[in-house]
């Protein structure tokens, strides 16, 4: 049995999971609804407040596919009730980062501002203070889609080895590297 496959997930109040007949699942909660189609073989029922999967055989497919969609089911219902936050830091001279409604204009050290759409699903929230870093904070209730918006901000820029200029998440450690002067001798 797989170890996470077989934990039960509990529902907390106000949230409420269907099932149809194809094995797409059906989340809503106070943040919003998400869905995802299930493979046949995974079998989900519902019982006393907490959702169990079950898969079909012991076949090595069947085994990945249990944990996998447990871990799916755990962070939708997860995301209605409570929602994901993403925080990043930029780090350089002059970078700044502002948002106007769901567009991001980032400035990095390009010769042109960059704009970037942010998905209606995601909220995106910018500071700047004085002396710190400026940050961008960004919350949604699907951790999937909060996660390729922030890997997409960050791709815009990446954390050179040398300064550790760009832009990373908060609390990242950056495998920092030394430079000329350090190996001559």
């Amino acid at each position: 049995m797989s170890r996470i496959g077989k934990l039960p997930i509990p529902l907390p109040s106000g949230v409420t999971v269907d099932v149809n007949a194809n094995n797409v699942v059906t989340v809503k909660g106070a943040k919003g609804e998400l869905k995802q189609a299930v493979d046949p073989a995974i079998k989900i029922e519902i019982e006393n407040g907490t959702v169990v999967l079950s898969r079909a055989t012991e076949q090595k497919r069947h085994r990945a596919m249990h944990g996998l969609y447990r871990s799916l089911l755990n962070n939708m219902i997860t995301g209605v009730s409570t929602g994901f936050k993403s925080e990043q830091e930029m780090v350089g001279v002059g970078y700044r980062a502002e948002a106007k409604g769901q567009m991001l204009e980032l400035t990095l050290g390009y010769s042109h501002n960059i704009l970037f759409e942010i998905p209606k699903e995601v909220s995106v929230e910018t500071k700047a203070e004085k002396g710190k870093a400026p940050s961008i904070t960004l919350t949604s209730f699907d951790k999937q889609l909060l996660g390729q918006v922030a890997a997409k901000i960050r791709s815009m820029r990446k954390p050179e080895p040398y300064k550790g200029k760009g832009i990373k998440f908060a609390g990242e450690e950056l495998r920092r590297k030394a430079g000329k002067s350090a190996g001559k001798k």
